[in-house]
């Protein structure tokens, strides 16, 4: 494989040999094994399939810091990502890993066994360093960094890898191809010219647009070729965005375009990510590949600046144009004209000439609210799809969560503010009682901050799913830690509204009132743990919404929060 031009000899390490991987299968069984992160899984199907050829397996130390130096193999052929199968010192001690031990490597779905890795070694990286040469910068607002550092496992297994079995698709499987199938689809239909156009975003007419001027200027055909493995936190699911591909695709002329989805987990590394890319596509077939403004960028830096120059990948890509057999396509600004109803690339429009936009931020405003999205910018079967994943927040799910004292009047409220969402009749409402989430659901659990903590994630993730399918949830346990707090916040609100309502009703009024005697037990020392007596309470310090039923009745403070739901566009017209 030493210095094998990219595209020249694809490594298809799944190529079938059925006797050899039923042996492997069966050797397997009595090796030690692990799961696979999401990650991890998306970079071996991408190993075994040749996606990542050359590559044979995952990198060991030598080739790692060459790629990080160089951004190429030990033996010198182009490679610019660190692909690496991360483990922790329990599962080196525990599964007695060493170099020429072999390791299953597991799918996370169903614990299939996927390949066995042959350790060449272990090694510890540093991450800092990794993060400044990989990612240009060792920030946390950096998607890639975050996770280098929190996900990232202490340790790197280099070695080989033998193929047992792919692991298992069941979404979109007609459009799932491997390098040597894409190969042969496009022999199949006599392109010998492709361009490859990446995204991770829904497509619009500017999309189609720009990708046809690129095939009319190459005489190439295109393959519309979406990332649907990892891609940027908070990215449109890929399940809606193949939808919008599916819809885009008859927009072309006949015969001009085929779409494929790529299994890859993105890094967001800018220029080495465009690079990367590149050499992919090569290995899928592809002669010419469109390179974006601003490649694969995550956006801005602490500094609130680009992590990327803007056409810093495109300069890259085109530094190894001949290595890499593959001719980078510019891609092309486009803006709409509306005297003459066309896209124009920025660069050919007279000066003066009367253009409009959208701005991404522009078009999840509108997704968000209902306002119109017109036809020139998308079309209209395309925002159909849009707006079915992306309903105005009048047809969102929410969740309201009161944390207080125990005795603050937090469950009051929530009963009384179920019944008023009740009486609306805009969605379904559950509620969430402190006092039934730890009878139904942590029967188990006790009272230490870890417990407490799982607790509230539990109520999190039930809160979560319903927010998800549209309903109302309303949740009120003391919930007394911000950590806690926020994590449940995170979990919601990635299918909805969350509102934070702190019941901040003082501990004194709290217990002056307890009929129950719940409070004297706690002081005398008959209730361990109890918050506010012998364990802490962290008032929240940004809460949506802060109440006192000390000094208001709870009219006053459901009515409160109808008001904060309906200012935010949750409740109100239909």
């Amino acid at each position: 494989m030493a210095n094998a031009p990219h595209g020249g000899f694809l490594k298809d390490i799944l190529a079938r040999d059925f006797p050899r991987q039923g042996a492997l299968k069966l050797a397997a069984a009595g090796l030690p094994s692990i799961t696979l992160s999401e990650r991890n899984l998306c970079d071996l199907e991408l190993i075994m399939n040749g996606g990542f050829s050359p590559l044979e397996g995952f990198l060991t130390q030598r080739d790692y810091e060459s790629v990080l130096n160089n951004m190429r193999l030990t033996d010198g052929t182009l490679w610019p990502m660190p692909i690496n199968l991360d483990v922790s010192q329990d599962q080196i001690n525990n599964l007695g890993l060493r170099p020429s031990a072999r390791l299953v490597l597991r799918d996370p779905i169903d614990d299939s066994a996927l390949a066995i890795l042959t350790i060449e070694d272990i090694y510890s990286p540093d991450k800092h360093r990794e993060a400044e040469l990989a990612f240009g910068a060792d920030d946390l607002a950096h998607p890639a960094v975050t996770y280098l550092h929190k996900s990232i496992k202490a340790f790197y297994v280099g070695g080989k890898i033998e193929a047992i079995q792919p692991s298992a698709h069941y979404d979109y499987v007609e459009n799932r191809y491997t390098p040597s199938e894409l190969r042969a689809h496009f022999k199949k239909l006599n392109w010998t010219r492709v361009v490859a156009f990446q995204t991770r975003n829904p497509m619009h007419r500017a999309h189609r647009e720009l990708t046809v001027r690129a095939a009319r200027d190459r005489q190439c055909n295109v393959l519309i070729h979406p990332v649907v493995g990892m891609t940027k936190p908070g990215d449109i699911d890929h399940y809606t965005r193949v939808r919008v591909y599916k819809a885009i695709l008859p927009k072309y002329p006949q015969g001009m375009a085929t779409l494929s989805l790529l299994p890859l987990a993105m890094r967001m590394a800018g220029p080495r990510e465009a690079l990367w890319h590149a050499i992919i596509r090569k290995n899928y077939g592809c002669t010419h590949f469109i390179v974006g403004r601003d490649h694969a960028g995550p956006g801005k830096n602490s500094q609130g600046h680009d992590f990327y120059g803007p056409y810093d990948a495109q300069e890259l890509v085109a530094r190894y144009k001949d290595e890499l057999l593959i001719e980078v396509v510019p891609f092309q600004m486009v803006a709409y004209v509306p005297d003459t109803d066309e896209y124009v690339p920025e660069n050919e429009l007279a000066p003066g000439t009367k253009t409009l936009n959208i701005s991404g931020t522009e078009l999840r405003r509108r997704l968000k609210t209902g306002a119109a999205i017109p036809d020139w910018f998308t079309y209209p079967d395309v925002q159909t799809i849009l707006r079915s994943q992306n309903p105005p927040r009048s047809k969102q799910g929410f969740t309201v969560f009161l944390t207080g004292y125990w005795n603050s009047g937090a469950s009051i409220i929530a009963e009384a503010l179920q019944v008023v969402l009740n009486q609306g009749g805009q969605r379904p409402t559950t509620l969430l009682k402190g006092e039934t989430v730890r009878s139904e659901l942590s029967l188990e659990l006790g009272f230490s901050k870890k417990d407490r903590d799982i607790n509230v994630k539990r109520i999190a993730f039930v809160a979560g799913e319903i927010t998800k399918c549209g309903g109302a949830v309303i949740a009120s346990p003391i919930a007394p830690y911000e950590s806690a707090r926020a994590d449940a916040k995170k979990t919601v609100t990635q299918y909805g509204g969350f509102f934070l309502v702190h019941v901040s009703t003082p501990l004194e009024y709290c217990i002056s009132s307890d009929r129950s005697g719940t409070y004297a037990k706690a002081q005398a020392g008959l209730i361990k743990g109890f918050t506010g007596i012998d364990d802490p309470y962290e008032p929240p310090s940004k809460p949506d919404l802060r109440v006192d039923a000390s000094v208001q009745n709870v009219s006053q403070i459901v009515h409160e929060i109808i008001l904060l739901l309906e200012k935010e566009g949750y409740i109100g017209e239909r």
